[in-house]
C-alpha cells in the first residue's frame, strides 16, 4: 500500500543518553525545529520522542541524524524493540550499579580523613588518592556529557555536576599543590576533595534509584508485553503439531491451545471447549467460556480444557498489541499540565549557572577574610543542589503509573491530556445499547394482524445491520427466501423495502407517523403494555396498515445501577440518549436511577446534545459503543468507548473500558482525580525544593546565623529530591 506523502505518520522512538529534564527539552526543541516535523513530545521518563512528520519530507534516518547532532541518539530498530531497550536498560543499570557501589566505597576513606582525620599526615595526599578515581572515572560521564552539551550551545544536568565537582576537585589540587599560595597571604588554603567525590557519588546513587523507581512504573506495560508466549503449536496438513515461533505465525493457520498455556494471537475456535481468564485484558476476574465459533485474544490463559482456534490477527494486528501500543503512546505523552513545566526545564539549567555566577560575585566581594573559599563553596553548593530532574520526572511518572494501573484495571487511555481531564468530569452521557443494557436484544412478545406476513417482515430485517432487526431474525428463522428491492435504511426511524411491487416498512412510531401508516387500537393498547415494561416496540407495516407488532427487551447489565449511583455520589449529572421510544427510555431511566434522559434521538442529535452541556460550561464524558455514538464522541471532552463496541467507536474514544463493565467509569474518573493530585504533590515538592534549596545554597542564611550548606549535603538532597518525586508517583499503584 502506497503511503500519502502529504499525509503525516506518528511514531515512537526510544531516545538514549538523556539524563535529565533538560536534555528532553533540548532534543524536543530539536525535533521541533526539524522541516517536516509538524509536532514532537519528548518524555524524559520514558525516554521516548513521539514524532509526527511527514515521510516525504523527512523520514526516520533524517530524525535520527539530527537527534545525533546534538549528543542523543534515537533507536530506529522497529522489530524486537523492548527486548533490544530491556538489554540497553539493564546494561544501563549494572554499570551504574557498579559505579555507585564503586563511588561510595571510595568516598567513605575521603569523608573520614575530611571529617575527622584533617591533622594526620598526608592528609590532603590520601583524600586526593581516593576522590581522583571517583571523579575523573566514575564520574567522567558527567564530564563526557557536558563536553558535548557546551559543543553544542547547550547545558544540562551533567553541566551543573561537572562544573559543581570539577571546580571543587581542581581548586582542592591547587590548594593541594601550591599550599603557599595561601600562605603568603596569611590564609589556610583548604581542600574539598570529600565534597566533590560524595556529591558524584550521591548524584550516582540518586540516578540507580531513581532508573529503579522508573522501572517500577512502566511495570504494567512489561506484565502486558509478557502476556504473549515466544513460540506457539500450529496443526500442519497431515495432522502434526509443529512449534514455531510466534513472529513466523500466519493468518489462517490452525493452533492448538493446551491446558495451561498462553494464547498466542486473536482467532475464532473451530473445536474443543475451554474456560479462557481473561482477566489480563478486561479485568475482569471470572473465566470466560469458549466454544466452537467463540472469539480468543492473545495474552489470555487457557484453563483447564484444550481447543484449536484459526489464527485471525497476528503480529501487532491482535488486540493484545493495540493495547500495549495505546499504553506506550499514553506513557509516552504529555498532560497539558507538562508544557509550562517543560519551558521551565529547558531554561533552568542556564538560569542557574547564572545564579551560581551571580553569588560567586556577591560572596567574593562582600566574602570578607575567606571570601574566595566562600565563593567558591557556594558556587559548587548552587550548581549541586539544583534539580531540573525533579520538575522533569514529577507529570510524566505520575501519568506513566496512572495509564499503566488503568490497563491492569482493563481501562485504556489514549494520551494523557485525558486522563489529566476525566477529573473534572461533572457530566456523563450514556448510550442505552450496549452500554446501559447488555446490547444482546430478544423478541420477548408478538402481536399479528396477519400471520402470513411474517416472511415478509424476515425478508426485510434481513437486508438490515441493525442489533435489532438481528434479534428479530433470530427470532424469525424459519422464514422463506423473499426478493426485496429498494431497500432502505432510514436512520433512527427503521427500514423500508418493496416486495411485489408494494412497500413495506418496519421500524419505530415515528416512522408509522410519518408514512400515516393506520394503527389498530388492538396493537396500540399492546404497545402501550410492552412501553411501560421497558422493552422496545418494533412495528411492521404495509403502506397502508400496521400488520404487526413486536416487543425486544435488552437486559440492564448488572453492574450498570451501581456504577450509575457511584458517579451520582461523585457530584457527577447522569443523562441518558437512546433511539428507543419514550416509554422505554422512561422504564430504563426509572430502573437505573437516571433523572435525564432523551429518547428517540438520531445519531447527530446525540453530538448536537453534548455541545449542548459543553455550552453550560459542563465537561462532558461521552460513553458509547456503536458507530452512532463515533459523532458524539469526538465532541466530548472525554470520551469513553465499551470494548465489545465496534472498532470506530473505540477509534475515536480517548478511552477504552476493554470489558462492557460500567462500574469501570467511576473507576477511572478515580484515577484521573488521584493522578492529578499526585503530579500536583510533585510539582510543589520539585518547586519548592529548587525555591528553597538555591537560596539556602547561594548562602542567603550566613548574615543572619552563620548558616553555610555543605555542598556533601547539597548533593544528598539533590539526589533525593529526584527519588521523592518518583516515590511519590509509585504511590498510586496501592491507592484505592
Amino acid at each position: 500500500m502506497a503511503t500519502n506523502e502529504n499525509q503525516s505518520i506518528q511514531k515512537n522512538f526510544p531516545v538514549l543518553q538523556m539524563t535529565c529534564a533538560g536534555c528532553a527539552a533540548g532534543v524536543e526543541n530539536k525535533l521541533k525545529s526539524l522541516k517536516g516535523v509538524k509536532n514532537a513530545a519528548v518524555n524524559f521518563a520514558t525516554a521516548t520522542a513521539l514524532v509526527d512528520f511527514q515521510p516525504g519530507e523527512i523520514d526516520a534516518e533524517g530524525i535520527q541524524k539530527a537527534v545525533q547532532s546534538i549528543g542523543y541518539d534515537l533507536v530506529l530498530e522497529e522489530e524486537n524493540q523492548q527486548d533490544l531497550l530491556d538489554e540497553i536498560h539493564e546494561k544501563n543499570y549494572r554499570q551504574l550499579k557498579n559505579k555507585t557501589v564503586w563511588a561510595l566505597i571510595l568516598s567513605l576513606p575521603v569523608v573520614i580523613v575530611g571529617m575527622f582525620l584533617m591533622n594526620i599526615p598526608y592528609a590532603d595526599l590520601i583524600m586526593w588518592a581516593f576522590a581522583t578515581p571517583v571523579v575523573l572515572w566514575l564520574g567522567r560521564d558527567f564530564f563526557i556529557t557536558a563536553w558535548k552539551q557546551t559543543r553544542h550551545r547547550t547545558a544540562n544536568m551533567d553541566t551543573l555536576v561537572a562544573l559543581s565537582t570539577g571546580t571543587a576537585y581542581v581548586f582542592s589540587l591547587f590548594n593541594m599543590l601550591f599550599p603557599e599560595f595561601w600562605q603568603s597571604k596569611g590564609l589556610e588554603g583548604h581542600v574539598y576533595f570529600e565534597a566533590a567525590a560524595v556529591i558524584i557519588a550521591f548524584i550516582l546513587l540518586g540516578r540507580l534509584l531513581e532508573e529503579k523507581a522508573k522501572g517500577s512504573t512502566s511495570s504494567a506495560l512489561k506484565k502486558l508485553m509478557g502476556l504473549q508466549p515466544k513460540t506457539v503449536t500450529v496443526i500442519r496438513d497431515d495432522n502434526n503439531q509443529v512449534e514455531i515461533a510466534i513472529e513466523k505465525l500466519a493468518v489462517g493457520e490452525i493452533v492448538q491451545v493446551k491446558p495451561g498455556e498462553k494464547i498466542a494471537v486473536d482467532g475464532t475456535v473451530i473445536s474443543g471447549d475451554s474456560f479462557v481468564d481473561e482477566s489480563m485484558l478486561s479485568g475482569e476476574p471470572m473465566s470466560v467460556r469458549k466454544v466452537k465459533g467463540e472469539k480468543v485474544f492473545a495474552g489470555t490463559i487457557n484453563q483447564k480444557g484444550s481447543f484449536r482456534f484459526r489464527a485471525d490477527k497476528v503480529g501487532k494486528e491482535t488486540m493484545l498489541a493495540h493495547i500495549i501500543k495505546m499504553v506506550q503512546d499514553a506513557q509516552g505523552s504529555k498532560a497539558p499540565v507538562q508544557k509550562l513545566v517543560d519551558k521551565i526545564a529547558g531554561i533552568f539549567v542556564p538560569v542557574v549557572i547564572g545564579i551560581a555566577i551571580i553569588t560567586f560575585i556577591v560572596w567574593l566581594i562582600f566574602g570578607g577574610d575567606n571570601a574566595l573559599t566562600h565563593a567558591l563553596m557556594a558556587f559548587v553548593t548552587v550548581l549541586v543542589i539544583a534539580c531540573p530532574c525533579a520538575l522533569g520526572l514529577a507529570t510524566p511518572t505520575a501519568i506513566m503509573v496512572g495509564v499503566g494501573k488503568g490497563a491492569e484495571k482493563g481501562i485504556l487511555i489514549k494520551d494523557a491530556e485525558s486522563l489529566e481531564l476525566s477529573q473534572k468530569v461533572n457530566a456523563v452521557v450514556l448510550d442505552k445499547t450496549g452500554t446501559i443494557t447488555e446490547g444482546k436484544p430478544q423478541v420477548t412478545d408478538e402481536l399479528w394482524m396477519d400471520e402470513s406476513a411474517k416472511a415478509l417482515l424476515m425478508a426485510l430485517e434481513q437486508q438490515s445491520e441493525h442489533p435489532l432487526a438481528d434479534a428479530v431474525v433470530a427470532h424469525l428463522e424459519n422464514g422463506k427466501e423473499i426478493l426485496v428491492s429498494g431497500f432502505e435504511s432510514l436512520t433512527g426511524r427503521g427500514v423500508k423495502g418493496i416486495v411485489n411491487d408494494k412497500m413495506y416498512f418496519a421500524g419505530n412510531r415515528k416512522l408509522m407517523s410519518e408514512n400515516n401508516i393506520y394503527i389498530s387500537q388492538e396493537l396500540q393498547a399492546k404497545s402501550d403494555e410492552w412501553g411501560q415494561l421497558a422493552k422496545t416496540i418494533i412495528w411492521f407495516a404495509d403502506n397502508k396498515k400496521a400488520l404487526a407488532v413486536l416487543a425486544i427487551s435488552d437486559k440492564i447489565k448488572e453492574t450498570s445501577v451501581t456504577a450509575i449511583r457511584k458517579m451520582q455520589e461523585m457530584g457527577i449529572e447522569m443523562y441518558m440518549l437512546t433511539g428507543d421510544n419514550v416509554a422505554t427510555s422512561k422504564a430504563i431511566a426509572g430502573q437505573t436511577g437516571i433523572r435525564h434522559y432523551k429518547a428517540e434521538v438520531l445519531p447527530q442529535e446525540k453530538s448536537e446534545f453534548v455541545k449542548e452541556l459543553q455550552q453550560q460550561e459542563k465537561v462532558v464524558a461521552m460513553v458509547g459503543d456503536g458507530i452512532n455514538d463515533s459523532a458524539a464522541l469526538a465532541q466530548a471532552d472525554v470520551s469513553i468507548a465499551m470494548g465489545q463496541g465496534s472498532d470506530i467507536a473505540m477509534d475515536v474514544a480517548k478511552m477504552t473500558i476493554i470489558s462492557s463493565d460500567l462500574t469501570k467509569i467511576p473507576q477511572a474518573i478515580r484515577l484521573s482525580r488521584q493522578t492529578v493530585q499526585t503530579i500536583r504533590q510533585n510539582l510543589f515538592w520539585a518547586f519548592i525544593y529548587n525555591i528553597i534549596g538555591i537560596p539556602i545554597a547561594a548562602g542567603i542564611l550566613y548574615p543572619v546565623n552563620g548558616f553555610l550548606l555543605n555542598p556533601m549535603i547539597a548533593g544528598a538532597a539533590m539526589a533525593l529530591s529526584s527519588v521523592s518525586v518518583v516515590t511519590n508517583s509509585l504511590r498510586l499503584k496501592w491507592k484505592k
